[in-house]
């Protein structure tokens, strides 16, 4: 593949921070290994923990919304693939680069469901149960849908929300690829530290991230207390980028609660802790807590949704439980018994597997082949996308060029 595939980021990729910002920088290693020339595109602000992507020979630019500055700049970049990040980049940018350069492969990475996570957490904090259902009728399902219908090809992390798009919302598998975390043969870490060489349990997540905030005040509040009456010796450690001040005030190391905040390398502190602990309550996608924790070698205890996309209970790197009291007695244990604790660490090991990005690679490969060599045909079988390209149905559209006149008063 020899073209140049232009990303337009929803924010500036900060892999030592999210999941999202190392599923983003996966994918420009993937493009820039077939030959493709890089331009990443966004209107977010860089800060700290934005990496520089002038490092990795990638041409960058600051975007202004409801401008057409970003017409000239896409006409003069002329991409094959422009590369949205989050249905939300599509919604600001997705009618232009129609309008402008039809023959463009349009591609959503979705990094997850947000309708998903989004509706799930309204649900948790409403008290009630969450079910598929609830999905249908809420304006942010319409609009995430809406835009993969648009896109040509939209990147789903998680089997779970491959799912659940072909069988809910009856989406054509055409324009979907199943794509997860896409990993080399050599990433599994080896000669990790073994159950006596380790202590302590770990939390970390960007607490921008809600799942993660809510995590780790139900860990302060439900979890902990009776961890530490259980087992003094231990502590807990609280990482992640944005903590807020509510998180931070959380800090207490006579009650063996530290919060670190930002870490720049997470391999280093899983390597050492013992287990990993995530009690969400809601979320989506494939959570990379999860997978940094397997390739060091930290089993984990978390909840089913935790779990969701990698594995059933029974093939868990560690314990699942949707009830606190449970979800404690089982980290409990799981952090004394050696025997529990190594299969843990081989079942994480076994899962990693999964995520070999040899084959996942070469059906990405595939498909955006297959779109280029008949797009036409590829866009006339997707009548639904074609229906809301159409100009009575351009909302967004039309809500930008409005914004633009009214910035020029």
């Amino acid at each position: 593949m020899d073209n140049t595939v232009f990303i337009i980021g929803a924010v500036w990729v900060e892999p030592n921070s999210s999941a999202a910002g190392s599923r983003m920088l996966q994918l420009i290693e993937y493009f820039q290994a077939q030959g493709s020339k890089i331009v990443f595109g966004t209107t977010a602000h860089r800060n700290e923990n934005s990496i520089d992507l002038k490092l990795l020979g990638i041409e960058t630019h600051n975007l202004r919304l409801n401008d057409t500055s970003f017409d000239a700049l896409l006409l003069e970049i002329n991409p094959s693939i422009v590369l949205f990040d989050r249905y939300i980049t599509e919604e600001q940018f997705g009618w232009r680069v129609a309008e402008k350069l039809p023959s463009v492969v349009r591609v959503l990475d979705t990094e997850d469901l947000h309708c998903l996570r989004k509706v799930r957490e309204k649900q948790y904090k409403s008290g009630n149960v969450f079910r598929t259902s609830d999905l249908l009728n809420e304006e942010i399902t319409k609009r995430e849908i809406a835009a993969i219908l648009r896109s040509d090809l939209s990147l789903i992390i998680s089997k779970f929300e491959m799912n659940l798009l072909l069988e809910i919302f009856q989406i054509h598998p055409s324009i979907l690829l199943y794509l997860p975390f896409l990993l080399g043969k050599s990433v599994a870490a080896q000669n990790v530290p073994a159950f006596g060489d380790r202590r302590d349990f770990i939390s970390i997540g960007n607490f921008l991230h809600a799942p993660n905030l809510d995590s780790v005040i139900t860990l302060k509040k439900s979890i902990w207390p009776k961890i530490r009456k259980e087992l003094p010796e231990a502590n807990l450690h609280i990482y992640g980028a944005y903590p807020t001040q509510q998180i931070k005030d959380f800090h207490k190391p006579n009650a063996g609660f530290f919060v670190h905040g930002f870490v720049e390398n997470q391999h280093e502190v899983l390597r050492n802790a013992k287990v990993l602990l995530a009690p969400l309550s809601f979320g989506a996608g494939l959570k990379g807590k999860f997978l940094d924790g397997m390739l060091n070698g930290c089993p984990s205890v978390t909840t089913s949704i935790g779990i969701e996309g990698y594995a059933d209970e029974e093939n868990w790197c560690g314990e699942v439980s949707n009830e606190w009291d449970d979800f404690t007695d089982k980290a409990i244990a799981l952090y004394r018994n050696e025997s529990s604790w190594n299969q843990a660490q081989r079942n994480g090991f076994e899962l990693l597997r999964q995520f070999d990005k040899t084959e996942h690679e070469s059906e990405f490969t595939s498909k955006l082949n297959s779109i280029f060599t008949d797009l036409d045909n590829h866009r006339n079988h997707n009548f639904m996308g074609s229906l809301l390209l159409h100009h009575r149905l351009k909302s967004t559209k039309y809500l930008s060029k409005w914004i633009e006149e009214k910035n020029k008063a």
